[in-house]
């Protein structure tokens, strides 16, 4: 291997949230330094690097979006064990209510981004629910080409579920295709994240050079209220689904997942990475051995409770950023299509990112702004990833537990 090569693969073997914290690090004091020498051309040329990240990201969204839903609908097989429709209800339940959480907090906490939005921009405001409506429905049935190539994340949305709907019984042969092109698109998309700690590091650097420390505070007020907001899900909102269920105390329980399977979920970001470890937990618990191998795995593509928070809480972000008022029933369509949009996430470190574009198009806020909010969320992942991963794994244990103890006789088990 040539030194080029052994520098290439130093970089790649490197913990990727070390590299994006000296991203970080390197960004702010450029820019800090850029603000006190006047060092307009510096700033150039190392913003160049969070430009050509944020154009990657836009270019590999609208085929992502769409490769990956269709694929999930296409090629998920689902058997008779018992208790797993239950399991699959739980998922959707409670994803679209970590969605709802994720909208409320940010209406009692409303945050705001530094971005570069063009001064002569028109925000166009959505007059009305109707309004919305309507424009929803012209955009849906948009040419699915000319919805890629534009970004209408609603005409995307639309095409991949009819077409994983359209597609569920054909041959095996197509099932593989889909398989094999979302593993194509994910495999692009880990490529793009490879660079990630460059492009903040351009993002870092041009944001301090024109806000200060206003552009670190937002960071971290952002952070503040996507760790509560995912901390309510887990100690308050999913113990009171186990309650209604099993009309017992649900903490003993919560808190195992949170601890053998949160803990390590956190450290891996990766709820695929994770499977093993929910595996052997569900096996301590006593649960259905017929259902546990198939909810678990399940659960690792579908059940993405912290995804969804994520996907509201910045999108809401972004448009409280460009001053664009929200009624109710675009907040509720918000929920939602950060709860669809949060089932469909890339199992990759930073997936559910890539669906605030599918969000934010319900606001007509365009996809430059999205991605530049997509970027934002690479920059606080280090901590935001890690928190919504723990919670999307432990819960997958949690509502298996559940489904297998109202369906089976040994719900002393939830006592063990």
């Amino acid at each position: 291997m040539s030194s080029f090569g052994k520098l290439i693969q130093s970089y790649k073997d490197k913990n990727l949230i070390l590299r994006i914290l000296v991203g970080v690090a390197v960004g702010a004091v450029i820019g800090f330094w850029a603000q006190k020498q006047s060092g307009s051309n510096i700033i150039g040329f190392i913003g160049m690097f969070g430009d050509l990240f944020v154009g990657a990201l836009k270019a590999v969204a609208p085929v992502l979006v769409f490769i990956l839903i269709a694929a999930s609908i296409l090629t998920k097989t689902f058997s008779n064990a018992k208790g797993l429709k239950r399991v699959v209800f739980l998922y959707i339940l409670g994803t679209f209510l970590a969605s709802c959480v994720g909208v409320i907090t940010s209406f009692l906490f409303p945050t705001t981004l530094v971005l570069n939005v063009p001064a002569d921009m028109q925000r166009a405001v959505p007059a009305s629910i109707v309004v919305v409506l309507k424009d929803l429905l012209f955009k849906i049935v948009d040419n699915p080409v000319h919805a890629i190539s534009t970004g209408n994340y609603m005409g995307i949305l639309a095409w991949a579920i009819g077409f994983g709907i359209a597609l569920r019984y054909c041959t095996n042969e197509t099932k593989k295709v889909f398989s094999d092109l979302s593993d194509a698109i994910t495999s692009i998309v880990k490529f793009i994240i490879q660079l990630a700690p460059f492009g903040i590091m351009g993002l870092v650097a041009t944001s301090v050079y024109s806000a200060g420390g206003e552009a670190l505070f937002s960071y971290l007020r952002i952070i503040i209220v996507l760790v509560c907001s995912m901390a309510f899900v887990a100690v308050v909102l999913n113990p009171l689904i186990v309650w209604v269920y099993l009309r017992k105390n649900p903490y003993p329980l919560v808190f195992t997942c949170l601890k053998e399977s949160g803990v390590t979920a956190f450290f891996t970001r990766s709820s695929a990475a994770n499977i093993p470890v929910n595996l052997n937990l569900c096996r301590k618990l006593g649960l259905d051995e017929e259902l546990y191998p198939i909810s678990i795995p399940l659960g690792a593509t579908i059940n993405m409770a912290g995804a969804a928070v994520v996907i509201a809480i910045l999108t809401l972000s972004a448009v409280n950023t460009l001053g664009i008022q929200t009624d109710f029933g675009t907040a509720l369509l918000l929920c939602l299509l950060a709860a669809v949009g949060a089932c469909g996430a890339s199992g990759v470190a930073g997936g559910s990112l890539m669906l605030i574009p599918l969000a934010a198009s319900l606001f007509n806020i365009s996809n430059d702004i999205a991605m530049q909010v997509v970027a934002i969320g690479f920059i606080i992942g280090v901590i935001q990833d890690s928190v919504e991963t723990a919670i999307n794994s432990s819960t997958d244990v949690l509502f298996t537990a559940v489904a297998s103890y109202t369906t089976s006789p040994h719900e002393d088990a939830l006592t063990k």
